[in-house]
């Protein structure tokens, strides 16, 4: 069962920026899909087993940025 998880992440500032953080946030085993949007700040992840936060956190910060917060939805 699939499971959709949005972080606010700060630094981002342009299509160069997602892609960064699309790219190692969805090379996590499990993720299936990312979608990063740098206008808004958050980082959308869908994944078919669990993956951690501090796992996203890691991925974000190896791409430069800063995860902030899990978005509560």
């Amino acid at each position: 069962m699939s499971e959709t998880i949005t972080y606010r992440v700060s630094g981002m500032s342009c299509g160069h920026c997602e892609k960064a953080v699309s790219a190692e946030v969805g090379a996590l085993p499990g993720v299936t899909n990312v979608s990063a949007t740098a206008d808004t700040g958050l980082v959308t992840v869908v994944t078919e087993t669990p993956v951690t936060d501090d796992a996203i956190r890691t991925a974000v910060d190896e791409a430069g940025y800063e995860l902030v917060d899990r978005v509560q939805g």
